[in-house]
């Protein structure tokens, strides 16, 4: 195996479980790189307890002296792209430029945390005579982050820096598919001088996953992945009277005008579909084509035949997916759905390996009167459907379930605002393919796309981690006598 085997993280030391292991494949090329454990309810309440016994100390600190570590933390993790590069190509499949772009964003998010002493500094304000009332951010405690395969460095820290430098102590649950990366960041982090038990990394499926949710002393989850899981998610630590913020799935759908400017819708929607090969929540699904477009998909076609499964297309993460995606484009064409660029049988390229679990990018064009599947399929797949005005695109974008983004491709303010002012989405771009929010604004859809209240990352985050305390003081006996004394 490329990578020793994966452990657990609890209490700053790397520990063995005693269940099962699971195989952890290559999606380039379909070997196996490591094991994981699939932990169990005693390796968590482990990982609680260690967390319990950090807590108290950790959140006593000043927020100055917790950011100090994720300062340090920074600069480890930008003098070691090109390791923690590596990996995340090997264990998730991504392209180089990709992996790096994804820990460069990594950085950008522990760089928000590392202002956190300045965003909750608080307030304070003089109420009535001799009245003063201030209040400030306290920790949680102990919480938990379950995170997915498709971005295993970014993702967690999404809620990572955020959560330690509040003052809380920390449950990573990683993939099991991407174990590897988490594995980098608690080596990272302890190098840069986070104390014990703030951080512990569990490993396993759903059975762990269920722990957490159950778990009795974990305060606060949250979920991202799919909207099927999200739900359950959801309910299951809700009802055990948890705080919970689950991110689901997405059919994003794109808003496509006449006017728009050719290359620049071209360039963008081909690179939002395929980049990371579809796997991301933030993927350009859905292209509404309004009135006469065609000039525009054929300039997109032509774009996305440049992008080459093993060149600069990396693949699926799992086999099954890969089979799960070929299924859904063959029973698009089955139901009479056009196919203008077909990449199930894409020939593989460059440096890539025919084992490894590859499929070229696809265009499917769904004519008036056939229905298009309301499903997510998280690969490279772009599905196109036709509207005669804005007022039916609207409606079309309305229906889906989901409702993370939602683009606008015109030269005109006028639709552009439309657009965006009618979009049932929780995040909305204007001639850009991937709309998401750059830090301190935070990351969060709506509809089926998340089940909770709030944001997970940037400002919206930092209320998600925290409780609000509110301390109203008074020292003297006034000679004036009201409500508040």
């Amino acid at each position: 195996m490329k990578y020793k085997e994966v452990k657990n993280y609890i209490g700053g030391k790397f520990v063995q479980s005693d269940n099962k292991r699971l195989d952890v494949f290559s999606p380039l090329n379909g070997k196996i790189i490591s094991t994981v454990p699939l932990s169990g309810y005693n390796d968590l309440d482990e990982a609680v307890k260690a967390a319990q016994e950090a807590f108290p100390k950790w959140a006593g600190l000043t927020s100055k002296k917790r950011s100090e570590v994720l300062y340090r933390y920074r600069t480890i993790l930008k003098n070691n792209i090109k390791e923690l590069v590596s990996v995340i190509h090997d264990e998730h499949g991504k392209t180089i430029d990709e992996a790096t772009a994804e820990v460069e964003k990594s950085i950008e998010l522990t760089e928000f945390a590392c202002s956190i002493p300045q965003i909750t500094a608080g307030e304070i304000m003089k109420v009535s005579d001799g009245v003063v009332c201030r209040t400030e951010y306290v920790p949680l405690g102990v919480v938990a982050s379950i995170v997915p395969f498709n971005f295993p460095h970014m993702v967690p820290h999404w809620s990572l820096p955020n959560i330690i430098a509040l003052g809380n102590c920390m449950i990573l649950k990683p993939s099991e598919q991407v174990p590897i990366t988490a594995a980098k960041i608690a080596e990272m982090l302890k190098e840069a001088g986070l104390p014990d038990g703030v951080l512990n990394l569990i490993n396993g499926d759903k059975d762990i996953v269920e722990a957490i949710c159950d778990h009795p002393d974990i305060k606060a989850v949250s979920f991202v992945g799919s909207t099927k899981i999200a739900q359950i998610v959801y309910k299951r630590a809700t009802s055990n009277l948890k705080r919970c913020l689950a991110l689901g799935g997405a059919k994003n759908h794109l808003v496509v005008f006449p006017d728009a400017d050719l290359e620049m819708t071209a360039n963008d929607i081909a690179a939002s579909f395929s980049g990371t090969s579809g796997q991301r929540c933030m993927a350009a699904s859905v292209m509404i084509a309004v009135r006469d477009v065609n000039h525009i998909i054929e300039k997109l076609c032509e774009e996305t035949r440049n992008k080459i499964p093993g060149l600069n297309l990396g693949p699926i993460i799992s086999k099954q997916s890969r089979e799960n995606i070929i299924n859904y484009i063959n029973k698009a064409e089955q139901s009479g759905a056009i196919i203008l660029v077909d990449g199930r049988n894409a020939k593989v390229e460059g440096k890539g390996d025919k084992n490894g679990y590859y499929i070229g990018p696809t265009i499917i064009d769904y004519p008036n009167n056939i229905p298009m599947p309301e499903e997510e399929v998280f690969g490279p797949v772009f599905e196109i459907i036709h509207a005669d005005n804005i007022e039916e695109a609207m409606f079309f974008e309305n229906s889906s379930p989901f409702g993370n983004a939602a683009s606008a491709f015109t030269q005109s303010g006028g639709l552009a605002n439309e657009v965006a002012s009618k979009a049932s989405a929780g995040m909305i771009g204007v001639n850009i393919g991937v709309p998401v929010p750059r830090e301190p604004f935070s990351f969060g859809g709506w509809n089926d796309s998340k089940f909770g209240v709030g944001d997970l990352t940037g400002k919206g985050g930092i209320e998600f981690w925290t409780q609000l305390k509110k301390v109203t003081t008074k020292w003297r006996k006034q000679e004036k006598t009201d409500w508040m004394s």
